[in-house]
């Protein structure tokens, strides 16, 4: 039995680091597109590093889960496709004793990733927003980008393009007096980023400067009947941010999926005791607990349909797996949605994809057990 037992926990085993090493890649590069970007426009390599570990472990409660289905479906798709496993239940073995140590080593993952969502993984994602945000202004050209605003405080910048290495050209610049008011429009040829890192002021240094000044009017009259903007040129212009304000006030208020468990249920407690509506943070926390709890669903939905489907090609089990973990997720993310219309109870709707994957793969089970 022993021999047996190591021989299916080696499948599973090297299948699974394969499947997690393949899936955390890819689900990691797609949240590194716009940090790459940063990297090009002069972040440290170190920065991304660090934003890369910050990520990790929420990334790794998605791709656990997802691994053990593929795990599951490759490594039982492929003994039932060789007949071992109708050997093994002709010698007298169950399919109980068969799934043993899959399903040993599946409740420890389950436990790494509940650790993950309710202490790890949500404080180094908010660390993660951080360090990029933090890392950009002290790169002060990476955040700017062709055609795309910047904003700060009042005020929303463009521009057309960038030159060496703090330099932008053809930039234009909105002050605000409200949201809907344009106070002043500022065009300049040229500019250049600095950074006053002890003040914590990102300084915009402008170079041939047109400016209209909507709230000053000349003596005439526009079509509206209004006064008619004041212009004047000049040949330098300088505006200054204080960066270090946004971030800190960002800060003072912790959003509820950045929070480690205690906190988030602190947070409701406090809630509940003003007499508000805890719905988003009870979502936020059954949330957490249903992804973490989701690698013994698929486990238990995955082991059926690898031994009914009996395929030696990888390609049935792939694809099997990415469609029922892509329901499962999508399932919960759109009860996640409904965060904001609490008669409907999304919180307990959360549940519904685990309690359907599991229901329904331990029917599944037994009645193979029992043929």
């Amino acid at each position: 039995m022993k021999t047996l037992n190591w021989y299916v926990t080696r499948g599973f085993l090297l299948a699974f680091s394969m499947a997690i090493a393949i899936l955390t890649f890819g689900m990691t590069g797609a949240n590194l597109v716009k940090v790459l970007d940063y990297v090009s426009q002069g972040i440290s390599f170190w920065t991304f590093l660090e934003f890369t570990l910050y990520i990790l472990p929420i990334i790794l409660t998605f791709t656990v889960p997802w691994a053990v289905m593929v795990a599951v479906m490759l490594v039982f798709g492929r003994m039932s496709a060789d007949c071992e496993i109708t050997a093994m239940r002709a010698c007298g073995i169950s399919i109980m004793q068969i799934v043993s140590p899959i399903l040993i080593i599946t409740f420890f993952l389950t436990l790494f990733c509940l650790y993950l969502q309710v202490e790890i993984g949500p404080p180094l994602l908010g660390k993660s927003r951080s360090l990029m945000q933090t890392a950009a202004i002290n790169q002060p050209l990476a955040i700017f980008e062709p055609g795309k605003p910047i904003e700060y405080e009042n005020t929303i910048i463009y521009i057309d393009d960038k030159e060496g290495e703090n330099g932008i050209k053809g930039v234009q610049i909105y002050t605000l007096s409200d949201p809907q008011t344009v106070a002043q429009d500022i065009s300049a040829a040229r500019g250049e980023l600095s950074v006053d890192k002890e003040k914590q002021l990102l300084i915009v240094h402008l170079y041939d400067c047109l400016v209209i000044d909507k709230k000053s009017t000349a003596g005439g009259a526009d079509k509206a009947g209004g006064g008619v903007p004041t212009r004047f040129y000049t040949q330098e212009l300088e505006f200054s941010f204080n960066y270090g304000r946004q971030a800190n006030a960002q800060r003072i208020s912790v959003r509820p999926k950045y929070m480690t468990l205690a906190d988030l249920m602190g947070r409701i407690r406090l809630t509940k005791e003003l007499n508000r509506d805890t719905t988003e943070l009870e979502v936020e926390l059954n949330q957490r607990i249903a992804f973490a709890l989701s690698p013994i669903a698929f486990l238990l939905l995955g082991l059926p349909l690898a031994i009914r489907t009996s395929r030696r090609e990888t390609s049935v089990g792939l694809f099997l797996s990415v469609i029922l973990a892509g329901l499962f997720f999508l399932s919960i993310i759109l009860c996640e949605s409904l965060s904001s219309f609490p008669k409907l109870y999304p919180q307990y709707l959360l549940w519904l994809p685990n309690i359907v994957f599991q229901i329904l793969g331990a029917v599944m089970t037994y009645r193979i057990s029992q043929r």
